[in-house]
């Protein structure tokens, strides 16, 4: 069943869980769901832009509030068991708590924008030990700026998304993939650097 289907059968339901999902940690087309709701909205007029920016926005707080305590509760414990088969190991926790201690609310509101921390930084907040009422402000900003910015923009291209929803699917995929892509390869350049300074920061084994 395409994401096209979904929004005009269970309409806001359908943003509601997909973006709930992606942001629990779940890799969902929440961002897509998002924005073909909002076009569909402005080509058939069927649903209403306010109710998805609703929606959005308390499917990306909540699945990224349910992420971080995951990853707050459990989150090391479980990188440590299952990071080295994703080649998660203890320098990159280090190198992940660095940067939430540091840069925390950048992190996360950023993070919004970008497919892979999109879905994993509540998770890597929770794990890094990122205070609560910093990673809640950042995520609670960076949503209503992510979900007001996407509805707006697909609500007022309705007609034009909605004729070549194909192409936006394609065009969205290249797009997170170049933005993962870019990210990696900063944090690549950069990891040797930040390696150190995690370590200085957090000599001997994580706790």
């Amino acid at each position: 069943m395409s994401i096209s289907h979904l929004i005009a059968t269970y309409g806001y339901w359908a943003v509601l869980a997909l973006v709930a999902a992606e942001s629990v940690g779940i890799p969902m087309p929440g961002e897509t769901a998002l924005i073909i709701a909002a076009a569909y909205a402005g080509h058939t007029h069927h649903l209403s832009p306010w109710v998805i920016f609703a929606v959005a926005l308390a499917g990306a707080i909540a699945g990224d509030n349910i992420g971080y305590w995951i990853g707050h509760k459990g989150g090391y414990r479980l990188a440590r068991k299952y990071g080295p088969k994703v080649r998660l190991d203890e320098r990159k926790l280090k190198i992940a708590r660095y940067l939430f201690d540091t840069h925390g609310p950048k992190v996360v509101f950023f993070g919004r924008f970008i497919f892979v921390l999109r879905i994993y930084a509540a998770f890597l907040a929770g794990t890094s030990r990122m205070r609560w009422h910093r990673f809640l402000a950042a995520n609670a900003t960076g949503a209503i700026a992510w979900a007001g910015a996407y509805t707006l923009a697909a609500y007022l291209a309705g007609d034009a998304l909605q004729q070549t929803s194909v192409t936006i699917g394609w065009a969205l995929l290249g797009a997170a993939a170049a933005a993962t892509l870019a990210t990696a390869l900063l944090l690549r350049r950069h990891t040797g650097t930040l390696a150190d300074r995690a370590e200085t920061a957090y000599p001997g084994p994580l706790k």
